[in-house]
């Protein structure tokens, strides 16, 4: 087993990982966003989307505090969404004004093709990774969230 590294190390070494981060979270963006003017759904729809298909229905207010994203912004991609009818909003039996967003039967559809297409570009990534690196990966990525305080924090 390795050592861990001390603070200033360690701080170095998380700022090669931001380096790498953001430009191939950019590229991956832009590919699927390429991909997806058909359904006429933008990555902000797309992440809307993907979050409900992964955790059900959820309010507008929730689904902004999972991503970091300011609820104003939320609301936008979902009337987006809704526009395309790809959410509809429903009553909340916990709270009357704050609606639960779910997908509609298309919005599971588009949803399921994006993912799929998705996959098949993640499929090109060649290395020879093993999973243990992957486990790795998400590990360091995850600490990382964790470590950096979020909004209002």
């Amino acid at each position: 087993m390795s050592t861990p590294l001390p603070p200033e190390a360690l701080a170095a070494r998380l700022a090669d990982v931001y380096l790498v981060v953001g430009p191939l979270y950019r590229r991956v963006s832009r590919a699927v966003e390429r991909d997806q003017p058909v359904m006429g759904m933008s990555v902000g729809v797309r992440a809307v989307l993907e979050q409900l298909h992964r955790e059900g229905d959820l309010t507008v207010p929730a689904i902004a505090a999972a991503q970091e994203l300011s609820r104003q912004f939320v609301q936008r991609m979902v009337n987006d969404a809704r526009a395309a009818e790809l959410v509809e909003l429903v009553d909340n039996p916990r709270h009357r004004r704050s609606s639960l967003v779910r997908l509609t039967a298309d919005g599971r559809a588009a949803i399921a093709a994006v993912v799929d297409r998705e996959h098949r570009l993640l499929r090109q990534v060649a290395g020879g990774l093993t999973a243990a690196e992957v486990d790795a990966t998400l590990r360091v990525l995850r600490a990382m969230l964790d470590g950096v305080p979020g909004p209002g924090a």
